[in-house]
C-alpha cells in the first residue's frame, strides 16, 4: 500500500483563519482588560481610596502586560488547543485538560506581572533577591485571586462563544440571538449536499456500532473545512451532511468550492487512519447550487432555524447525478456562471443537461476537476 503523503504545513487559508481568530482573542481580551483597570481605577478614586504611593503609570503598564501576555497565550496556543480537546475528547476529559493548562497560564502570566510590579516598585531587576522575596507572597494576594477568577470567567466564556459557533456555524448564532430568523424571510444561498459513496456497502460491513464512529469521525475531521469557508452545517442526515452558505461568503475567495477541495485534502491525508481502523476509507460526492429560500425559526421545544425551497432539493438531485455521470462534484450551470473565482488549478467543465428526477425542466450542470500543479 503506497503511503499518504505527509500533510503540507498550514495553508494560507488556514494560518489565517486561525491567526485572525487569535487576534480576535488578543484584542478583545486586551481591550476587557484595560476596562477593569479603568473601572477599578474611577472606583477608587471615587471613594478616594488612592494612596499617595499609588502609580498610575506602574499600575498601567503592569494591566497591560498582563492582558496582551493571556492575549497572547489565550490567542494563540490555550483557546486552540481548547476547542480542539472539546472536539476529540469526552466532556470530562477537556475539562481537566483545560482546567491545568488554564492554571499553568495563569500561573505563567501572573509571574511576569507580579516580577514586573515588584521590579519597578523596588526599581530593582526582576531577578534580584529582593524583588523575589516581595514576589514570594504574591500568590496568597487577594488581588491574584481576584485576577484568576476573573480570567476564568473570559477564558470559559470565550471557549463557548467559539462551541456556539461550531455549533450554528459563523455568524449565525448571533442572527438567532437577535431574533432575525423569528419571521420568516427569503433569502438567496447556497448549499452543498455531500454524502458518502457506497455508504450502504460500508454500513453493512462494519455493523451499527462502528459505522456510527465511522461516520462521527468523518464529520469531525470535515468541520474545519468548512468553518475556514465561512460554512453553516445546517444539518446531518444519515452520512450526508448539508452545508450552506450566504452568497456573499460562499462566493467569496471560492469558499464554496474550496470547502469541497478542503474537505478531500483531509480525507485524503487522514485516510490511512480510516482503513488502520475501519478497514474502509471513506469518499465522497457533492451536489451543489444557489438559489431563494424561506428561512425562519420553527419549533417550540427545540427551536431550529429551517430553510425551504426548491434550491434544496435541487442541490440534493443533483448530488445524486453524480454517481450517474461518473463524478465526484456536480454544480448547476446557474452556479458556475455567479462563482467566477476558482480554486487554485481547479478548472470547470459543461456536463450538458440533465434529467433530474422530480424536475419538469432538464437542469444544465457543471463538474470540476483540479489539476496537479
Amino acid at each position: 500500500m503506497a503511503k499518504a503523503p505527509r500533510f503540507k504545513s498550514y495553508t494560507k487559508r488556514q494560518l489565517w483563519f486561525y491567526t485572525r481568530r487569535a487576534l480576535l482573542v488578543l484584542f478583545s481580551w486586551t481591550f476587557i482588560a484595560m476596562v477593569l483597570f479603568y473601572f477599578e481605577y474611577y472606583t477608587l478614586i471615587s471613594y478616594r481610596a488612592l494612596t499617595s504611593d499609588y502609580d498610575f503609570k506602574q499600575a498601567f503598564i503592569s494591566h497591560l502586560i498582563m492582558a496582551v501576555s493571556a492575549g497572547l497565550i489565550g490567542g494563540f496556543v490555550t483557546v486552540n488547543l481548547m476547542e480542539r480537546w472539546l472536539r476529540k475528547y469526552a466532556f470530562w476529559k477537556a475539562l481537566l485538560f483545560i482546567t491545568i493548562t488554564y492554571v499553568i497560564a495563569a500561573l505563567l502570566v501572573s509571574s511576569i506581572v507580579g516580577l514586573y510590579y515588584y521590579s519597578q516598585e523596588l526599581g530593582l531587576p526582576l531577578t534580584h533577591p529582593a524583588v523575589l522575596d516581595e514576589f514570594d507572597g504574591f500568590f496568597k494576594q487577594w488581588i491574584f485571586i481576584k485576577n484568576f477568577i476573573i480570567w476564568l470567567v473570559i477564558v470559559v466564556t470565550t471557549l463557548i462563544v467559539f462551541m456556539i459557533n461550531d455549533k450554528y456555524g459563523p455568524g449565525v448564532f448571533p442572527d438567532y440571538l437577535m431574533g432575525r430568523y423569528f419571521h420568516p424571510k427569503n433569502e438567496r444561498r447556497i448549499f452543498m449536499f455531500a454524502d458518502i459513496k457506497d455508504a450502504t456497502t460500508i454500513a453493512e460491513k462494519l455493523g451499527e456500532e462502528k459505522y456510527f464512529n465511522f461516520l462521527k469521525d468523518f464529520f469531525r475531521d470535515i468541520a474545519p473545512a468548512i468553518v475556514q469557508t465561512q460554512g453553516e452545517v445546517y444539518q446531518y442526515v444519515g452520512d450526508e451532511v448539508v452545508i450552506s452558505w450566504k452568497m456573499k461568503n460562499g462566493l467569496k475567495q471560492a469558499n464554496t468550492l474550496q470547502c469541497y477541495y478542503s474537505m478531500q485534502k483531509i480525507i485524503k491525508y487522514k485516510s490511512p487512519r480510516y482503513i488502520k481502523r475501519y478497514g474502509v476509507a471513506p469518499s465522497f460526492k457533492a451536489g451543489i447550487h444557489f438559489g431563494p429560500v424561506m428561512v425562519g425559526e420553527v419549533g417550540q421545544i427545540k427551536r431550529e432555524i429551517v430553510f425551504s425551497g426548491d434550491v434544496l432539493n435541487t442541490a440534493a438531485r443533483i448530488a445524486a447525478s453524480c454517481n450517474d455521470l461518473g463524478v465526484e462534484i456536480l454544480a448547476s450551470k446557474d452556479f458556475a456562471n455567479i462563482s467566477k473565482m476558482l480554486p487554485k488549478n481547479v478548472k470547470v467543465f459543461d456536463m450538458g443537461k440533465e434529467s433530474l428526477k422530480g424536475k419538469a425542466e432538464d437542469i444544465a450542470l457543471v463538474t470540476y476537476k483540479k489539476e496537479k500543479s
